[in-house]
Order: structure tokens, then C-alpha cells, then sequence
């Protein structure tokens, strides 16, 4: 599978443990390569898949002056939002229950952006999945805020963990995006890439 990607060395510019076992999963040899301190910030003029396509881009660039030729780099965002606000990380534990109240009976969209770059080549995407979440009662927020991480987690939750077998009534879109990342598309672009 892939043979086109033979003569590169793929990169997965991600400190997420879930982005690196999905694409462990999909059966590409890669490598994990981070840079801490890139700026994430967006013009407050995007919304939606047109900020996780900038912040991906940005990300991107950000390793292409260190790519060596014969890399493909793989970088990604996700963001959660709902009725046009955009819940990023919670910074600490009273902000993930705030987020989990506020997603508690409601729907919202999980959008995850990724970027496809070569020294000769950039291509980026983004997929959206609609999440509708049971009402969640305060001892079940304050459960999953104290047992799980949700620090690191867009929207304060991670959909493979308990709060996604107790509070996901229903998913449209891709589970795996919900995930991290859009597997089934971004191998369909590796593909053709």
C-alpha cells in the first residue's frame, strides 16, 4: 500500500499520542518529530475548517527550513465548536467542566485541519463531524475531569474514553477525525499525492 511514497521518509509533525497510533494503525512507517513554542494564534476573521487549514499551514511551515528532501511531513489541528465558538484546550480542570456543560445535551462539530508538505509540494484539508452529546449530569463531568486527562484534549474530551461511551448519543462523519485525525481521508490524499 502506498508504494507511491516509497522514495519518502514520512514525518509525523505531532506530539499527539492519538495522531501517532492512528497513523501507526494504518500500516506507514513514519517518524515523530515536534517543535514547541509554534505560534497557533489565527485571525479572528476565520471560522471553522478555515482556521485548522491555517493553523495546520502555519504548523507546517514552521519544519519546512528543517525538512530534508526526501521527507513528507504530515501536521494537523483540531478544534471543537459549538454555535460558532471554538473550544480549544481547557487550561485547567474548572475550564474542562465548563466545556463539558456547555457540549452536555447539545451538538457541536469536531474539525481537524491537516497539511501534506514536501520541499516541492503542499496540500491541506480539512473534515468536519457532527457530535451530539446526552445530557451529562455534574458527577459525571466531575468524574471524567478527575480520573481522565482532558487537558490536552480539544473540547476537553477525548471520544475513546469513557465520556465518549456515556455521553455520545450520536456521531455523523468520521469517528477517527473525532479521534485526532482523518485517517480514512488523509490516506486517500497519500494515495494520490
Amino acid at each position: 500500500m502506498l508504494d507511491n511514497l516509497k522514495n519518502y521518509k514520512i514525518v509525523l509533525a505531532s506530539n499527539s499520542p492519538r495522531r501517532k497510533e492512528l497513523l501507526q494503525r494504518l500500516g506507514v512507517p513514519f517518524k515523530v518529530r515536534t517543535l514547541f513554542g509554534i505560534d497557533e494564534h489565527y485571525p479572528d476573521t476565520l471560522r471553522g475548517e478555515d482556521i485548522v487549514r491555517y493553523i495546520s499551514r502555519v504548523k507546517a511551515q514552521a519544519y519546512r527550513t528543517s525538512m530534508a528532501p526526501d521527507e513528507l511531513l504530515i501536521t494537523a489541528d483540531t478544534i471543537v465548536c459549538l454555535g460558532g465558538e471554538v473550544m480549544g484546550k481547557p487550561k485547567d480542570a474548572e475550564a474542562a467542566r465548563k466545556m463539558l456543560r456547555q457540549l452536555s445535551g447539545q451538538t457541536h462539530q469536531v474539525i481537524t485541519g491537516v497539511t501534506i508538505v514536501t520541499q516541492k509540494r503542499t496540500e491541506d484539508f480539512a473534515v468536519t463531524t457532527q457530535v451530539t452529546f446526552a445530557e451529562l449530569s455534574d458527577e459525571e463531568i466531575d468524574y471524567y475531569v478527575d480520573n481522565y486527562i482532558p487537558f490536552d484534549k480539544a473540547g476537553a474530551y477525548g471520544i475513546q474514553e469513557w465520556i465518549g461511551m456515556v455521553a455520545v448519543e450520536g456521531i455523523k462523519g468520521s469517528y477517527f477525525n473525532v479521534v485526532g485525525l482523518p485517517i480514512q481521508r488523509l490516506y486517500q490524499r497519500l494515495k494520490t499525492f
